[in-house]
Formats: C-alpha cells, sequence, structure tokens
C-alpha cells in the first residue's frame, strides 16, 4: 500500500529516465516510489531522494552517506558515491537533472498552476491569490524564496494528488532563466506584476527587464491566460499572448496609455472608491465582468490594491464566486520581511527588509507615512541598480522628505544619497 505522502508515479526507474541519468541499484529498488525530493541532507525524511549539489562552498556529496542514514531511498549524485550499497542514479549534472525531473513531474500532475513574476510585489500578490483560491480548492504555494532554479523544483516536488491548484512564483536575475523557470512550471496563467527597476545590472533597461519577464510565455499550458497589470505602461502594451486576448487589472476603468502614448485594452478587473485606512488595510470596490464587490485588505499599503485585484482575476478565472474572491481578500495574511506589522513595546515595527529596489522602497515609505507621531525608516543599501543607482537612490530619499518621514537612518555606502 501506498503511503498518503508519495509523489504519484515516481519510482527510481522513471525518475532515472526522466533527468536523463543511469540507475545503478537492484532491480527491486526500481520500483521504489519516493516520497520527496531534498538538497539538504538535514530536511531527509523516510523515502526522500537526496539530490547532492555541488556548491561554491558545500558539495552536498560529503552528505550522502548521512542522508543515508536518515532515511533516503536514494541520491541524485554527479560523481559515484562512497556509500555504493545503497541506490543512486548517476548524472552530468544534478541541478540540471532537478530541473527536467520537476518539468516531467510537473507534467505528470492533474493540477492548475499560476506563475506569477514581476519586478515588485511577487510575493505578496502569490500570498493574495493563495489565500484567494484557497477558499475553493486545496492549494499549494511557493514557500519563502524558493522562486529560482535551485527552490522552484523544489517547490514543484511538494505537490501531492490532493493539490488542486499550484501559486508558483518565478524569480529571475538575467535572461533566459524565466525560459527555464517556465519549462518547469508550465503554467496555466501567467501573472506579471509590474516592470521595475531591478537587476538592471544584467538586464539593462526596463524593456530588457519586460523582454526576460515574458519569456514565461514560451512554456504555458495550451489556452493558456495571461493577466497583466494594465497601469503599467510596459505592461499595456501586450495586447494579446499566443493569439488570446490579455486580462488586464489596475484602479479605474479608464485604459492606461502605453510609454509610446497609445491607448491600450480597458481593464476587465478594476478598483474604484479606495480607502487607506493606514495600519488597518484599504477598502475598495472592485468591478468584474461578473459585478460589483466591496473588499477589505487587512494589510497595510496601496500597493496591496492591485495585489488584491490580480487575485480577482485568478479566481474568476479559476471558477471562484464573488463572495469566495472577497472572503479569501479578506483573510490573507503578512509574512515575514514583507510588510509585516508587529507591535514591540509600544512601538510599531514594519517589517519589509527582505529585498529592496526603488519601487518597492517607495512603497514601504507611504506605509510608514500614515503612522501616528515620530516616523523612523531604516534604509540600507538597493543593489543591482546598475550605472544609475546613485540617482535612483536620491529618489528615494526625495520620496521620504515628501511623504514627511521624521528619522532616516542611513546605512551603507550608496544611502548616503538618500541623505542628500
Amino acid at each position: 500500500m501506498e503511503k498518503e505522502n508519495q509523489m504519484p508515479g515516481m519510482t527510481l526507474e522513471v525518475v532515472a529516465r526522466a533527468c536523463e541519468g543511469t540507475y545503478v541499484g537492484t532491480d527491486a529498488d526500481r520500483t521504489r516510489i519516493i516520497t520527496g525530493v531534498v538538497r539538504d541532507n538535514r530536511d531527509v525524511e523516510e523515502g526522500n531522494l537526496f539530490v547532492a549539489i555541488e556548491g561554491e562552498r558545500v558539495d552536498g556529496h560529503r552528505f550522502v552517506g548521512d542522508a543515508f542514514a536518515r532515511g533516503a531511498c536514494a541520491a541524485l549524485v554527479q560523481k559515484e558515491p562512497q556509500e555504493k550499497e545503497q541506490p543512486y542514479i548517476l548524472v552530468n549534472s544534478t541541478t540540471e537533472a532537478m530541473k527536467k525531473l520537476a518539468a516531467w513531474y510537473r507534467r505528470s500532475l492533474d493540477i492548475r498552476v499560476v506563475g506569477i513574476t514581476g519586478s515588485v510585489g511577487k510575493t505578496s500578490t502569490k500570498e493574495m491569490i493563495a489565500s484567494v483560491l484557497a477558499q475553493k480548492y486545496s492549494v499549494l504555494k511557493t514557500d519563502g524564496n524558493y522562486n529560482n532554479e535551485i527552490g522552484l523544483p523544489l517547490t514543484i516536488f511538494r505537490i501531492r494528488g490532493e493539490h488542486q491548484v499550484a501559486v508558483l512564483e518565478m524569480g529571475i536575475s538575467d535572461f533566459g532563466e524565466m525560459h527555464r523557470l517556465s519549462e518547469m512550471a508550465h503554467p496555466d496563467i501567467c501573472v506579471i506584476t509590474n516592470i521595475g527597476l531591478c537587476h538592471l545590472e544584467n538586464l539593462g533597461t526596463r524593456e530588457g527587464i519586460l523582454n526576460a519577464k515574458t519569456e514565461c510565455f514560451e512554456h504555458m499550458a495550451e489556452n493558456g491566460t495571461v493577466i497583466l497589470n494594465g497601469d503599467d505602461d510596459m505592461l499595456c502594451t501586450k495586447k494579446e499572448v499566443n493569439g488570446k486576448p490579455v486580462l488586464y487589472y489596475g484602479i479605474d476603468h479608464e485604459a492606461k496609455l502605453s510609454s509610446e502614448g497609445r491607448s491600450m485594452a480597458a481593464k476587465s478587473v478594476y478598483a474604484t472608491d479606495i480607502v487607506n485606512l493606514g495600519f488597518e488595510g484599504m477598502e475598495l470596490s472592485v468591478h468584474t465582468p461578473a459585478g460589483v464587490f466591496d473588499a477589505l485588505i487587512p494589510i497595510p499599503g496601496e500597493h496591496n490594491v492591485y495585489n488584491a485585484l490580480a487575485a480577482t482575476a485568478v479566481g474568476l478565472e479559476l471558477g471562484l464566486s464573488l463572495g469566495e474572491i472577497r472572503q479569501g481578500i479578506a483573510s490573507v495574511k503578512t509574512i515575514a520581511g514583507r510588510t509585516n506589522v508587529l507591535d514591540i513595546n509600544g512601538m510599531k515595527v514594519i517589517d519589509d527588509c527582505y529585498n529592496a529596489n526603488p519601487v518597492s522602497m517607495k512603497a514601504s515609505l507611504e506605509v510608514l507615512s500614515h503612522a501616528k507621531g515620530r516616523s523612523i525608516a531604516v534604509l540600507g543599501d538597493m543593489g543591482e541598480l546598475g550605472e544609475d543607482e546613485r540617482k535612483l537612490h536620491r529618489e528615494v530619499g526625495v520620496r521620504a522628505g515628501q511623504l514627511g518621514i521624521s528619522t532616516v537612518f542611513a546605512a551603507g555606502t550608496l544611502a548616503e544619497e538618500y541623505v542628500k
């Protein structure tokens, strides 16, 4: 009898074939079904496949023995292990093999996948979409920062038979990465939050960022749906993808003008009557093709309006009622490092320290500006901004002044531009 946590159909023989590796072991072990895939030997549970990754500082092959001692049923390796009495699969590259295995496993599953990318707001949008979809479906979502070429396959390997929808975050810093991520995720729905000023060192310009992000369209499911922020001057130029119209969301019904001044398609989901409640969240009316409803977003920040609209568009696409969508928006929670408001010794501390770029930094300052009494911004350097990095830091400092922030603590070399 199969264990409930086993990965359906993933025998060691199938794993070897999917990642184009050579199985070494007994015939009896060929038909063993793995219970999961891990890259850290400390995370091994009974029946897991341990992936030995050779990193810059640590070589996972050193821990194959410990992984077996903890209950691993096999190891995926790129050099022969000392523990030859245990089954293993030998490949040229374990990182590439893991990606091939993730792509194979995802396509073997009867599940809808929502892929989320963008320069800013991927994680908070992912949380909002997952909260909405959880009102109707069993949902698996990306945990933490498991959104890159190592993290995404590990997230896909967590999908089990009971899951009906997976909400997968996809983060990149260079060309080609999104191509490889979407090949694994094979999304039914692609959501892009915006085209901002992240990773300019590698991507060069916003046009480069747009091209890199939209690589996700290359591996969408047939008849997949694209949902874009219609208020983004770059995204609103994408009227259709693979012959199918794009669905736009945004604030107010009027179509956004593109950066070239062309009027673009109107939004199918949009917000009006927005009320900022400060640290208590946002109120708004949400307009959809299925009707209008009032919503309460229980977390602060005007940027969460866009997250709620994206989640509404996804929810409608997957058959949720307006009542279910409304409840999902009202149920969303913050996570550590993302506009997480903490009450500590009579002070409110906004934990927004996961990552930073000019757009997210200004959004954080906007939230802080609603504080009662003294407001303190603790700002560090923003990385990977290219040749305009000093100018972009200075603009954040200007915004802090415009918002009336009482005190700024600036830490770092580039952070001196905030002060200027």
